[in-house]
């Protein structure tokens, strides 16, 4: 299946946080998006990586994915290296996707900033015809996206571009309380943590009123990126 959007995500929830938002506008209008997740967050404090898995797949049917996967990397100790990168690769070719969505640039789990690293490396390398992958016992041909950008997450980072994501804030808000076992969910046992405060999801919503605010709108996303962005028209920008 060839995706218009694939998101990288090194933890399952990373997505549906930074940019679920802007995933569900584009499926509505007839694109088709994904998510490869690496990791199972299995070092997250609160849950298991079963319990993850389920979660993810809820996620999932609530934003109407078109394909969701995992890559079980470890979580917390994955490397920007050759084995890591030809996982990453063999995804890209098999989704062709024309726009890639990954972590922040930096941020406050040391993973984020990593992974946003390894993903803009991997988009890179993917384009070369001469690194072989092979999926389902076939070899793929080179591929390499027409844009990437990093979705913001815990640490204020200035967007370079924003998304109204207005429509979509109530089921934004449903894809991330489908992780119950990581955020603030009064039926849920457990140790509290960074992350399952009330003011921690409060902080969700704040930035996205934040980006709203900046350009006009109630809710939006935003994103950076490590190229130049052009349009073709000033009109465009209105």
């Amino acid at each position: 299946m060839k995706l218009d959007i694939l998101v990288l995500a090194v933890h399952p929830d990373d997505a549906e946080l930074g940019c679920s938002g802007t995933i569900l506008k584009h499926i509505a209008e007839g694109k088709k998006v994904g998510i490869v997740d690496f990791t199972r967050g299995e070092l997250g404090t609160r849950g298991t990586a079963e319990i993850r898995d389920r979660e993810a797949a809820d996620s999932a049917k609530i934003l109407g994915l078109h394909a969701r996967e995992n890559l079980k990397f470890r979580d917390g100790f994955f490397k920007n290296d050759e084995v890591h990168q030809l996982e990453i690769i063999r995804m890209i070719r098999k989704y062709q996707p024309g726009i890639v969505l990954t972590n922040a640039l930096h941020d406050r789990h040391p993973d984020h900033a990593r992974a946003g690293d390894l993903a803009n490396d991997t988009c890179f390398l993917s384009g070369l015809s001469k690194i072989s992958t092979q999926l389902d016992g076939n070899e793929q041909k080179a591929w390499r996206p027409n844009l990437m950008l990093q979705y913001i997450q815990d640490s204020y980072i200035r967007p370079d571009i924003i998304i109204d994501i207005t429509p979509y804030i109530e089921t934004k808000i449903a894809s991330i309380k489908a992780f119950r076992t990581q955020f603030f969910n009064p039926d849920e046992d457990g140790p509290e943590t960074y992350i399952s405060s009330p003011d921690f999801f409060e902080s969700v919503i704040g930035r996205a009123r934040e980006f709203g605010k900046s350009i006009g709108t109630t809710y939006a996303e935003g994103f950076t990126s490590r190229k130049l962005l052009g349009v073709d028209s000033l009109f465009n920008l209105l």
